[in-house]
């Protein structure tokens, strides 16, 4: 049983404090990032139209040109967005496994 013990803190991270670890907030960076997307889609869809471009290949432009440009600025938020679902989908299996564990009876002795 002390090995199932190791092996679940093991694959659960640490805080500073030795405890189980909380997970980040994945709505500050999800909302960053999605802002920054419509921004940088904004801006060049008025670039385009200041540029002479009707109003749809403004808008047709300004999307397919968006898109590489924010892959590439926003990349430091799209990853903080990845680790922040990743830890929150780690800590909702480690929930999951003590849950089916006290249900199954072999809750670890306290």
């Amino acid at each position: 049983m002390a090995e199932n013990e190791t092996a679940g803190a093991s694959a659960a991270p640490a805080g500073p404090a030795g405890g189980p670890a909380t997970p980040p907030k994945v709505l500050p960076w999800l909302l960053l990032h999605t802002v920054g997307r419509l921004g940088i889609f904004a801006l060049l869809t008025l670039v385009l139209w200041w540029a002479g471009l009707d109003f749809f290949s403004g808008m047709l432009f300004g999307l397919l040109l968006s898109m590489p440009i924010a892959y590439l600025a926003l990349r430091p938020s799209r990853e903080r967005l990845s680790e922040a679902l990743v830890a929150r989908s780690m800590a909702r299996r480690a929930e999951k496994e003590q849950l089916r564990d006290r249900l199954s009876g072999e809750q670890p002795p306290a």
